[in-house]
């Protein structure tokens, strides 16, 4: 059964001139100053006359549906030059009517989702409707959001696969993480023309789309990017946002081999190989040096070190999700699941184990080693730091080395493109001031898409700064799971103070 069905289309297209040229002088919020003196060019403004008024039911995850007419406008680019505008587009999505009762959306919260992933490109322009089914075929975060009064706008981005006539990728390292920032910015600079409250944008996405959630939410405002976004033409206002949802993120990627084999070095592949294991144990033990650099610590841990972070991962995130998933179980379903997992130890209150007999009940890991930067240069993440006509360059030295001999170098362009693409870097390196406050974080227990200290790491980190951190992990899921899509909309709700009324 579907979750979301279309029963009524309606376009409205008043003056579809676009108003002058307006200067960014009361329009920035927080922002750089170059980006505050320059002035934006007509494409840049909105038009909020300009839509298709759209009657969708959208069902809650409760099983209750809800009718939701909402004005659908199509941007044709958030930016004044784009490189390729069928990526850099973005749809808004305003609540008119939900169970026919009038809303008010003007200080409504505004989720921004983005729906990349694998850093692949990712395109809105062909979209009639808001994206309202999600991965799994559920009702979406944004059709939740929608029928919680929220604004939602659906930005594409570039990805590594985009490639011109002349062989050049124009998709690889920064292009997503500038667009995505080019398209807040956009939203920003169109504060009164776009419905919904600017200074609570929050962001959502999922895998690599996670990835780059969390760097929008490390990185606002980081004049690194300034170049980037003015050769696009970007918006003239801030690129910080309120609060961040990632599920699953795939970051950290200049030490994602290290992490991976520090955490599923032991697990066989499909079919029960094991991986190398003289490269598996070399990049665990290289893991050691770099966490440690972090300096990460957490309450009843303290200091964390590669010593204590199987057992921080286990107390902090996957014992209470197995207890969480088994207190939720009937009497008999529970101990059902408990003769089949004897691994377990469950007192009726709470569920123990140990790192390694968790490690074997996940079983089979999904990558080899190294997982990311691959000696043959497969992976998807050397195409993201391709760059001109080359598809797919190293960028770790590990990898480098053993593929090109000891005395081999990055390409001097890496390392800045490793800071422009990993929050940690904006979190330990260059802490960010105007970071998000806020952090919904979500990894399924089950999931060897990365490494578990991926999301533990940024969770430690990001609770260290003082920030206000939501992290939980879905037992015996795997990749791309989304347990408590209802419990997300509650958040946002919370952590912005936002209380839909009645329109008056």
């Amino acid at each position: 059964m579907k979750s979301v069905k279309s029963v009524k289309r309606r376009t409205v297209v008043k003056g579809l001139g676009v108003a002058a040229a307006v200067p960014a002088t009361g329009l920035l919020t927080t922002g750089t100053a170059t980006a505050a003196t320059r002035t934006a060019p007509a494409s840049l403004v909105f038009d909020p006359t300009a839509y298709t008024e759209l009657t969708v039911s959208i069902k809650d995850t409760e099983g209750t549906s809800h009718e939701v007419v909402y004005h659908f406008h199509k941007v044709a680019s958030y930016v004044a030059n784009p490189v390729d505008a069928t990526y850099q587009s973005l749809n808004v999505s305003v609540p008119v009517t939900i169970d026919g009762a009038a809303v008010d959306a003007t200080h409504a919260p505004i989720l921004l989702a983005n729906s990349v992933g694998g850093y692949m490109p990712s395109s809105v322009a062909a979209a009639t409707g808001i994206g309202a089914t999600g991965m799994g075929g559920g009702t979406s975060r944004q059709g939740l959001a929608l029928a919680a009064g929220y604004v939602v706008v659906e930005p594409g981005a570039r990805g590594r696969t985009l490639v011109d006539a002349a062989g050049t990728y124009y998709g690889t390292a920064p292009a997503a993480i500038v667009d995505l920032k080019a398209a807040v910015r956009y939203v920003k600079f169109n504060k009164g023309r776009i419905p919904g409250n600017v200074h609570r944008i929050v962001s959502s996405g999922v895998s690599a789309g996670g990835a780059l959630s969390s760097l929008l939410g490390a990185s606002g405002d980081s004049p690194l990017y300034e170049p980037y976004l003015r050769e696009l033409g970007a918006a003239p206002a801030s690129d910080a946002i309120f609060a961040t949802g990632a599920w699953c993120p795939i970051t950290d990627l200049e030490h994602a081999d290290m992490a991976y084999e520090w955490c599923w070095g032991s697990n066989p592949l499909a079919g029960g190989a094991l991986v190398d294991q003289t490269v598996s144990k070399e990049l665990s033990t290289a893991y050691g040096d770099y966490f440690a650099s972090l300096k990460l610590s957490a309450p009843g841990f303290g200091r964390l070190s590669t010593r204590n972070l199987d057992d921080y991962l286990l107390r902090t995130f996957i014992q209470p999700s197995a207890t969480k998933y088994l207190a939720a179980l009937s009497d008999s379903a529970r101990a059902t699941y408990l003769a089949a997992n004897p691994f377990i130890t469950w007192d009726g209150t709470a569920a123990t184990f140990t790192w390694a007999d968790f490690l074997t009940h996940v079983g089979a890991r999904k990558k080899n080693a190294p997982s990311f930067d691959a000696f043959d240069l497969s992976t998807p993440e050397c195409n993201l730091y391709g760059t001109g006509t080359t598809k797919a360059r190293h960028f770790t030295l590990y990898s480098l080395r053993h593929a090109n001999g000891d005395s081999a170098r990055l390409d001097e362009d890496i390392p800045a493109k490793l800071h422009l693409m990993n929050p940690m870097y904006h979190l330990v390196d260059k802490v960010n001031g105007s970071r998000s406050r806020h952090w919904w974080i979500r990894l399924g227990t089950k999931d060897t898409d990365t490494s578990h200290t991926v999301a533990g790491n940024l969770s430690a980190r990001l609770t260290a700064l003082g920030d206000d951190v939501n992290t939980s992990y879905y037992w015996d899921a795997g990749h791309g799971a989304d347990q408590d899509p209802a419990d997300f909309i509650k958040w946002i709700a919370t952590v912005s103070g936002y209380k839909r009324t009645p329109k008056k």
